[in-house]
C-alpha cells in the first residue's frame, strides 16, 4: 500500500511554521523520537508519513519521487531543478519564509545603482583587470538566466555556500547575489542592494511531485488532503 511522504524543514522556524500551518488546516504534525532521529507522525488525514529533512534537500528528494509532497523555499526548487515546471507542481504558497534573492555591491561604488552601472563597471573592470568581476553566490542557475535576461555580460559566478556577504571583505569576490528578508547584514557588511527588481522573490511553498508513485491509495489520499488543505 502506498502512503503518501510528505518532506517537511526538519528544524527551525521553518518546521514550526510548516506545523503551525497544517495544524490550522486540521493536520497535526508532530516530531516523534530523539531530536536527532528526525521522524515524525502526521494527524487527520490517513496514509501520509512525515518526512523530515533539510529545507535544501527537498527538492531533490521531490525530483527523485521519493517523496510526494514537499515544503521549501521557491528559491531552492528553481535553482536546484532545472525545467522544474516539468518535475514538481506549486499546491500552495504558505506565507512565510519571504525572502528575496538580490544583487548587492558595495556602498562605495557610488556609480553603480542600477544592473545597467554594473554592465557597465563590469566591462571597464575586465578592462582593468584582466578577469572578469565576481559574483558570488550560491544560486548559479536563477542569477545567471537574470543577468543575461538584463543584458549584464562580463561578469564570473564565484561559489559561496555561506558568509556571502563577506567574500568582498574578503577580497574573493567584487558583488554578492543571495537572499535577504531584511537587509540587516548587507548593510553591516557595507553592501547595497542594486536598484532593480529582485532576482527572485521566495517563500515557503508547498509542492507535489510528479514523479512520485501516486497509484492506488496514494491518489485518494492526495484528494483528501488537497480538499483538507484547500488547495
Amino acid at each position: 500500500m502506498t502512503r503518501v511522504k510528505i518532506g517537511v524543514p526538519s528544524k527551525g522556524r521553518l518546521m514550526e511554521k510548516t506545523f503551525d500551518w497544517f495544524a490550522e488546516r486540521g493536520i497535526t504534525m508532530k516530531r516523534t523520537g530523539a531530536e536527532r532521529e528526525y521522524s515524525g507522525a502526521v494527524e487527520g488525514v490517513e496514509g501520509v508519513d512525515l518526512v523530515l529533512l533539510s529545507a535544501s534537500e527537498i527538492p531533490r528528494e521531490l525530483a527523485a519521487g521519493r517523496i510526494h509532497m514537499g515544503v521549501t523555499g521557491t528559491d531552492l526548487v528553481r535553482e536546484k531543478l532545472a525545467a522544474w515546471e516539468t518535475v514538481v507542481e506549486e499546491l500552495a504558497p504558505m506565507g512565510f519564509g519571504h525572502a528575496d534573492l538580490i544583487i548587492a555591491v558595495p556602498e562605495c561604488w557610488v556609480d553603480v545603482e542600477t544592473l545597467d552601472d554594473l554592465d557597465a563597471v563590469s566591462a571597464a573592470f575586465r578592462a582593468e583587470h584582466g578577469f572578469r568581476l565576481r559574483i558570488a553566490t550560491k544560486y548559479h542557475r536563477l542569477v545567471r538566466d537574470y543577468l543575461r535576461a538584463h543584458g549584464v555580460a562580463d561578469y564570473q559566478l564565484v561559489d559561496s555556500q555561506g558568509a556571502t556577504e563577506g567574500t568582498i571583505r574578503n577580497l574573493t569576490a567584487e558583488a554578492v547575489a543571495d537572499i535577504t528578508s531584511t537587509g540587516e547584514t548587507l548593510r553591516a557588511n557595507h553592501l547595497k542592494i542594486l536598484d532593480a527588481a529582485p532576482v527572485l522573490c521566495s517563500q515557503a511553498t508547498l509542492f507535489w511531485a510528479r514523479g512520485a508513485d501516486w497509484s492506488g491509495p496514494a491518489a485518494a489520499t492526495l484528494t483528501a488532503l488537497r480538499a483538507r488543505l484547500g488547495v
